[in-house]
């Protein structure tokens, strides 16, 4: 038996080993293009290169490993019926279950590497990733700005026609267009004929140093007849310094370590720690917001109301006892106070989405480092049995069948998430509802194998259609 079992896990082993780099390269080349507009004209070195892939790639395991698994799975169980060697071993006593279990122990071993690579890799390479983004015009600028075309940076459209030096920070023929601060386009126009970007990787402030050039302002005049009076304003300058506040785009260098965290930063135990933290600050909103209102309504917070004595009682229509201007004067602070309390209300509400959405991300990222690790047992215990079902190796039906199981699964996950994000449905279930879904179906595939049972038994499906050719050709004796 050891013989069999090392002859099957070597099988496996190999199968997975190929397809598991086939398609994390095809994976890599999809992230590649995915940030195509971040890395194409920018004239990155292979260093800078290297680590953007090298950060980007641990997130792309969650899609390979399941598709991985699915995929050697159906091959190599398929390869076996087709070659008839899964007849040869039943015929010598060896059950499906008996021939999957060294397998199903290194799926078992590769389900608990996956939860603790998703655990501790992929956070902390999450965190290098959006941090390595956000510093690329901070660490090195020129990268921001590319040659022949406009580049934007903070409130700045800057053109080049050539950079040059060392780090590429002297450049020639510059246009810049500086956007106004009202959102009504670009009204200041910035020619000179060359420039320096002087940068510190520990400042957020990036120095554009112009030298022989031009400085055009369009004017807006307080009468719109007047804009053809004052078309714009002119002057020359022979050195011309522009300070660039990178603060808002590169809020932390890539190597500090205070960065605030986001749920895909974090591993289970600062997951635990930042729900609670989030559950606690939630309810002490909710509560606070209540009590404010309570008491902007006029409620008491002891719910307590005195009852009016029977001497000061009151008539059906309570405006009676005004007169009219006072009538108006209080009807319109009524729907003042009912205007402004609706426009709390609605403002607090969309604040507590907010709050609640971002509970419900972190509840779902640490459902996510579960789910990864139960679902490469799924895929085994739905691709082992289909291959044997339907005796096909090689690329061909494999993959149909891959593909489409994967694509479903990621489907109904994708799905769960977006809309438990909104709080239709419960986090928890939104994360594992793809597997729930699943299940059954592996469930079903391992029963139909191990008893050698087809995958659709054809005589019930085309019955029915026999009976009606039957009817419309019927044979003649």
């Amino acid at each position: 038996m050891k013989i069999l079992d090392k002859y099957l896990l070597k099988t496996f082993l190999t199968t997975f080993t190929t397809v598991f780099v086939i398609l994390f390269f095809i994976f890599i080349l999809q992230t590649i293009w995915l940030f195509i507009a971040e890395l194409a004209g920018k004239d990155l070195d292979f260093p800078m290169i290297i680590r953007f892939l090298a950060f980007s790639m641990p997130r792309i395991i969650p899609l390979v490993l399941p598709l991985s698994v699915l995929l050697a799975s159906i091959m190599t169980f398929g390869d076996l019926s087709e070659n008839y060697e899964l007849a040869a071993m039943k015929s010598a006593g060896v059950s499906l279950k008996r021939a999957m279990k060294s397998i199903t122990i290194f799926i078992l071993l590769l389900s608990i590497i996956a939860f603790l690579f998703s655990n501790n890799v992929i956070p902390f390479a999450e965190y290098k990733f959006i941090n390595f983004r956000k510093n690329l015009a901070q660490a090195k600028p020129a990268l921001a700005i590319t040659e022949g075309q406009f580049s934007d940076i903070a409130f700045y459209n800057i053109k080049v026609n050539k950079k040059s030096g060392e780090n590429g920070n002297t450049l020639t023929g510059i246009t810049i267009h500086k956007k106004s601060d009202f959102g009504d386009g670009s009204k200041t126009v910035i020619k000179a004929k060359d420039g320096l970007l002087i940068s510190n990787e520990k400042s957020s402030i990036l120095q554009l140093v112009l030298n022989n050039g031009y400085y055009y302002e369009d004017i807006t005049p307080k009468k719109y007849e007047d804009r053809i009076k004052m078309p714009f304003a002119k002057s020359t300058f022979k050195k011309y310094i522009i300070n660039i506040d990178l603060s808002k785009l590169n809020k932390t260098d890539t190597n500090d370590q205070s960065i605030a965290n986001t749920n895909t930063m974090l591993n289970v135990s600062e997951l635990n720690y930042t729900l609670d933290s989030l559950h606690k600050t939630f309810k002490t909103d909710i509560i606070s917001f209540s009590e404010n209102m309570n008491q902007r309504i006029g409620i008491p917070i002891d719910n307590k109301i005195q009852p009016i004595k029977k001497s000061k009682k009151l008539p059906n229509n309570i405006l009676s006892l005004y007169t009219n201007d006072q009538k108006v004067k209080i009807l319109d602070i009524a729907i003042s106070n009912l205007a402004s309390t609706k426009y709390s209300i609605d403002a607090s509400n969309t604040e507590f989405r907010l709050k609640q959405k971002n509970i419900n991300n972190h509840i779902l990222a640490f459902y996510d480092k579960f789910v990864i690790a139960f679902a490469c047992f799924l895929m085994f215990f739905i691709g082992a049995p289909l291959g044997a079902i339907i005796r096909k190796g090689g690329l061909g039906l494999p993959i149909i069948f891959a593909v489409l199981i994967f694509i479903t699964f990621h489907f109904i996950n994708t799905f769960g998430k977006r809309i438990s994000q909104e709080n239709s449905m419960s986090p928890f279930m939104g994360a594992w509802m793809s597997s729930f879904i699943l299940t059954p179906l592996a469930i079903l595939l391992s029963y139909r194998a191990t008893n050698d049972i087809g995958l659709i038994n054809m005589d019930v499906v085309l019955a029915p259609f026999q009976k009606i050719l039957k009817k419309i050709f019927p044979s003649q004796k």
